[in-house]
């Protein structure tokens, strides 16, 4: 005969003596004392929390230390953060876009929760991988929510969007939009209005006199299809005729040089006077082959760029659209603090005690934040004459 396994009240129980002989215990630890998964003790925890019977940790929980004066019996030690909650940041890079968003989210994180950062990819696999490892059911830190940038398309990133919304813990989303579930609801984020950024740089293309307009943007960033869909629109709006419209491989890809010769040629063959290149890897170096070419940049062709990263290191100093990366970062942090219950005071981190607010908590309705991104131009676009 095996033993049934213990009802919800008898396992809280357990769990409240547990932390009481220690006073204090991981996740881990009582995971593996009670005999359920991570999962469920996480669940167990946040509902003792929400009442008052245990203070959260980082990684676990202990007697609070009211009730541990009351006792009259010695307070548990603090651990080395100060008891914060930690949060897990999952980015596909940590060398192009994202380190300005790890910088936005450091800062944001500082006095409210301790940031664990891993670097995944765009691929589906990896970004579990590292989520698990974060969440903890593998031995991992325990995290308390999570900051994510998964990929978006394809049936795959469907599942995976199922697959973060079963973690019993908040997420938020970080320059991507997903839906999940029965009746197919949001997941909460922080995001980039691509299609604006595009659309405002056709616009300055428009006001500077170009008419024969050309489009190139990745077919591996997740941001191309925003991006064609606001420069497109505008374009239409404006009366622009796009008479280039390409996807290409990025720059690190060996097939580069020959994508970037032919979009070098279809501009000249259609009379093409201006484009919009994302990103600006591959802006630069489509200026340079067009410079080696005899072309004038911007007198025969004008360039844009998106996303501001090196463009105003290229000769010439290229007009770029700027998303609000470090903004992305800080926003997806106060998301999910809010989301925790954490408020910021005096530079301290400290729990408001409910989700009865609104504001707060576990009530707080899901919420999408989408960042308006900004041009900054420079000599790469002056007037037609």
């Amino acid at each position: 005969m095996t033993e049934e396994a213990p009802l919800p009240s008898e396992r809280r129980a357990r769990l409240i003596a547990r932390v009481r002989e220690t006073g204090s215990a991981r996740v881990s630890d009582l995971s593996r004392v009670l005999g359920v998964t991570p999962v469920t003790v996480r669940r167990d925890l946040a509902l003792l929390v929400a009442e008052g019977t245990l203070e959260k940790v980082h990684g676990g929980a202990r007697i609070p230390a009211r009730t541990a004066r009351a006792a009259g019996v010695a307070e548990p030690e603090e651990s080395g953060d100060g008891g914060l909650p930690t949060i897990g940041m999952v980015v596909p890079s940590l060398d192009y876009y994202w380190p300005e968003v790890i910088r936005g989210a450091r800062g944001a994180a500082h006095g409210a929760a301790r940031l664990i950062l891993r670097g995944a990819s765009y691929d589906v696999d990896q970004v579990r991988r590292q989520v698990t490892a974060l969440v903890g059911d593998d031995g991992g830190p325990g995290v308390d929510g999570l900051l994510v940038a998964p990929p978006v398309e394809g049936p795959d990133a469907t599942e995976l969007g199922e697959w973060l919304t079963g973690l019993d813990l908040p997420v938020v989303l970080m320059e991507r939009r997903l839906a999940a579930g029965r009746y197919h609801e949001p997941l909460e984020s922080v995001a980039t209005d691509h299609a604006l950024g595009s659309g405002t740089a056709a616009r300055h293309l428009a006001e500077r006199g170009h008419r024969r307009v050309g489009l190139v943007t990745s077919r591996t960033s997740p941001h191309t299809t925003a991006v064609r869909r606001g420069f497109l629109t505008v374009a239409d709006e404006l009366g622009l005729d796009v008479v280039l419209d390409l996807k290409t491989v990025p720059l690190s890809d060996a097939g580069w040089a020959d994508e970037a010769a032919a979009v070098l040629d279809r501009c000249a063959a259609a009379g093409a006077t201006a484009l919009l290149v994302h990103s600006d890897r591959e802006a630069i170096s489509l200026v340079e082959q067009a410079q080696e070419r005899g072309m004038r940049v911007p007198a025969d062709l004008a360039v844009v760029a998106y996303d501001d990263e090196v463009a105003a290191l290229a000769d010439p100093p290229l007009t770029a659209v700027r998303p609000p990366r470090a903004a992305i970062g800080a926003g997806a942090v106060e998301l999910l603090t809010r989301r925790l219950g954490i408020t910021r005071a005096d530079g301290d981190g400290t729990r408001d005690g409910g989700g009865s607010d609104p504001a707060t908590g576990a009530d707080r309705p899901v919420h999408r934040i989408e960042l308006s991104p900004h041009l900054i131009v420079r000599a790469s676009t002056a007037a037609r004459t």
